[in-house]
């Protein structure tokens, strides 16, 4: 426990909520936020992070990968880093709150223990990490698997929409990306990871909480799933003599929602769907289509998906149709740290919240950090549980709230010995 008091400044909310609006307005247009990596509205956004960062007391940098990190320097120089942070990036047409607010809360806490001069034994870093969603090249949690040493480097040869690699994008960037090896951390460098998110969900908002410790991250497989069957006249050709790829993905995005709804704690999703050859009076020949599972539990998630690719062949055979489908992601689960755990909890009662523990169905960094040091979560409600939209919304109390549980937290971390 520090001698010193620090004040808590009851206006972080707003302050938190004005900067989350104007990093919004860094995004390529249409309704709510799309801001992808190493284009220029990451540019522009991670300008605008640096400054807050400088103007809070922290030296900030970008690094190779597209992260922006400012450091809070401990009493001594050198010493190992807690580090919070989330990512900048958004899907498409996102909201203003996913991630953003987890960079902006800690600046802004940061910010109050600056104006009272305190610093600790421990250096505390914020990072934004450059590209949790994926949305770009299709390859999720670059900028913590950067840091946690376990970046793939194939995958700078990635394409996005336009034939641009991720390589050349981190170039135009100004970014060097043969440098992303050097940035795997030491794991002695660094004390626990914590993050700061909205829920993404209803619980919260449901059981009238502003906040809630998260204890687990559900893992999750996503899969490109592809149907070929024989394109023919839309009018010639009979019902009963129809190879139609477009009516059997049909059947197996009903398989999925199906076998999903039936298994509690398993969630399954198709997001993403498209037919060829796309004329309104031909039988399709071609239809693509992805598959998300997701679950707490790794073998609940595991037999689900070998259940649901069974089923998805035998009616592909049925309807005398070809499959392929092949991993185009994979995570397992991750637990949160019993101890910081206890320390978030410790933290949302001195601020006098009620305690509350729950698992987050969406994946986050800290899967990626768990490879190097401890994790810890916290999440604050949002408006309806709504997510990756532009209805996306939070109140100024509960921005607040978040804000002064984390900085409860901080000047009160215990490292684990």
């Amino acid at each position: 426990m520090l001698e010193k008091t620090i004040k808590l400044d009851q206006n972080l909310g707003i302050q938190i909520m004005r900067r989350l609006d104007a990093l919004s307005l860094f995004s390529e247009g249409g309704d709510g936020v799309t801001r992808r990596f190493a284009t220029k509205e990451h540019r522009q956004a991670a300008e605008m992070i640096q400054s807050w960062m400088r103007d809070a007391g922290m030296e900030p940098h970008v690094d190779a990968a597209g992260n922006v990190i400012g450091r809070y320097q401990a009493i001594t120089l050198d010493a190992p880093a807690l580090i919070i942070g989330s990512h900048q990036d958004t899907v498409r047409q996102g909201g203003k709150y996913d991630g953003a607010y987890g960079i902006v809360a800690p600046i802004s806490c940061i910010s109050a223990l600056n104006d009272e001069g305190v610093h600790f034994p421990f250096a505390i870093e914020v990072i934004a990490f450059c590209d949790e969603e994926g949305v770009r090249f299709n390859t999720t949690l670059l900028g913590s698997r950067a840091i946690a040493g376990t970046f793939d480097m194939d995958g700078l040869e990635n394409t996005d929409s336009n034939g641009v690699t991720m390589s050349n994008a981190l170039k135009e960037f100004g970014t060097n990306p043969n440098e992303i090896p050097d940035l795997a951390r030491n794991p002695n460098s660094v004390l626990g990871f914590v993050e700061i998110h909205i829920e993404q969900g209803p619980i919260l908002e449901e059981e009238g909480l502003a906040l809630g410790v998260v204890t687990a991250i559900a893992g999750g497989t996503r899969l490109s799933a592809r149907i070929t069957g024989l394109a023919g006249h839309a009018g010639t050709v009979p019902m009963d003599r129809r190879n139609d790829a477009l009516t059997a993905a049909a059947e197996a995005i009903l398989a999925v929602e199906s076998y999903c709804s039936k298994v509690p704690g398993l969630v399954g999703t198709v997001g993403r769907i498209s037919a060829a050859p796309g004329a309104v009076n031909v039988i399709p020949g071609d239809a693509t289509f992805t598959i998300d599972i997701r679950a707490g539990d790794d073998n609940l998630r595991r037999k689900a998906l070998n259940d649901i690719k069974v089923e998805i062949k035998a009616l592909c055979v049925r309807r005398g149709v070809e499959i392929e489908m092949g991993t185009i992601h994979e995570s397992d689960g991750c637990q949160c740290a019993p101890w910081l755990i206890d320390q978030l909890d410790a933290a949302v009662t001195t601020s006098g919240h009620p305690q509350k523990r729950l698992i987050s169905g969406a994946g986050h960094d800290g899967m990626a950090m768990e490879y190097i040091t401890d994790i810890g979560m916290l999440f604050i409600r949002c408006e309806g549980g709504i997510s990756h939209h532009p209805a996306e919304a939070i109140s100024v109390a509960d921005a607040d709230a978040g804000a002064q549980v984390l900085l409860n937290f901080i000047k009160n971390f215990k490292p684990q010995t």
